[in-house]
């Protein structure tokens, strides 16, 4: 339970979900909804504690919060207060259904949802994916990608990494696969598949340490150098991801509000997925990687009512 504690998002203390149930519906009664009392309650609440709301709203007035919510929200505030009224496994895997079912495939909800989650959340994500859909999500993932891509994909929806550090194998890791890229006219892909599909976090530190030390080069440049389309960004999602999931959802976060436009979808996945369990980790490394804070970079980058919404999930600013 270490990790839950470093979210930005906490369950209320004096907690009544007939009471914030009675408020909701308050709040769309009649003309006009009030959106802040919205989104001040729901923020304030744990996602535990909203799948009770939606329990004491549905047996007190008949109703489907969540519809109720859509039929009165709109944009991107909706997309976000719908995001968060879903519990965290559920919303995973309608990510990745939609992510593949759609025109086209989103490779970017792939890589980040299998590079970041742990094998025992991945395994719970494709059991749920078989009970919700009646469907293998291996079999609608490999249907829609292909190559090394594909792949990694499979590696990572096996859930099979080996745990702890391999201390006898480091070395031989390391220059594995510096002979597999830098030494090698080509590359050969499937070694970088391989290894780094199936090691641990903490020995892929040792092995990108001793990589460094062998090659001059950091694991993420060579990546960048050797790979190209959706298999780099695969790559590199998982050695970021095993040296700091907060860091990598902190470049996630800058990257979807850098430059002309935001990437709102990325932007509310992030931030919702993260609010219980490292958003506090995540405004760290931002401050750290970056010239400014989260917080800050919310605020100019986004308007209205889903702005308040993200200003309140992150949870405060580290000006």
């Amino acid at each position: 339970m270490l990790q839950a504690s470093r979210g930005t998002v906490r369950a209320s203390l004096n907690f009544n979900a007939t009471t914030d149930a009675e408020v909701l519906y308050k709040a769309m009664k009649g003309l006009g909804t009030n959106e802040e009392a919205i989104l001040q309650l729901l923020v304030a609440r744990s996602n535990t504690q909203r799948q009770d709301i939606k329990h004491a709203y549905k047996t007190l007035f008949g109703k489907d919060l969540v519809d109720n919510l859509k039929g009165e929200l709109g944009g991107k505030f909706e997309t976000l207060i719908v995001a968060m009224m879903t519990a965290p496994l559920a919303y995973d895997v309608s990510l990745l259904r939609n992510a593949i079912k759609g025109a086209g495939t989103d490779e970017k909800v792939l890589v980040e949802i299998l590079a970041s989650r742990t094998p025992e959340q991945v395994k719970e994500i494709v059991a749920a994916y078989r009970k919700e859909y009646d469907d293998d999500l291996e079999e609608d993932i490999s249907g829609d990608t292909s190559g090394h891509f594909k792949r990694l994909l499979v590696i990572l929806l096996q859930a099979n990494r080996q745990t702890g550090v391999q201390a006898d194998i480091i070395e031989s890791d390391a220059q594995t696969l510096f002979k597999a890229g830098e030494q090698k006219f080509g590359t050969d892909e499937q070694t970088f598949v391989t290894i780094l599909g199936n090691r641990s976090a903490e020995h892929l530190r040792k092995v990108f340490d001793a990589y460094m030390k062998l090659s001059g080069f950091e694991m993420e440049e060579t990546i960048k150098r050797e790979t190209s389309g959706g298999l780099q960004d695969l790559l590199l999602a998982v050695v970021k991801c095993a040296r700091s999931v907060p860091a990598y959802f902190a470049e996630t976060l800058y990257y979807a509000m850098k430059g002309a436009g935001t990437d709102d979808n990325t932007l509310i996945r992030a931030m919702v997925t993260r609010s219980e369990v490292d958003l506090l980790d995540v405004r760290t490394e931002f401050r750290k990687l970056f010239a400014c804070s989260l917080f800050s970079m919310i605020k100019g980058d986004t308007g209205g009512d889903f702005r308040k919404a993200l200003l309140l999930l992150c949870g405060g600013d580290d000006a």
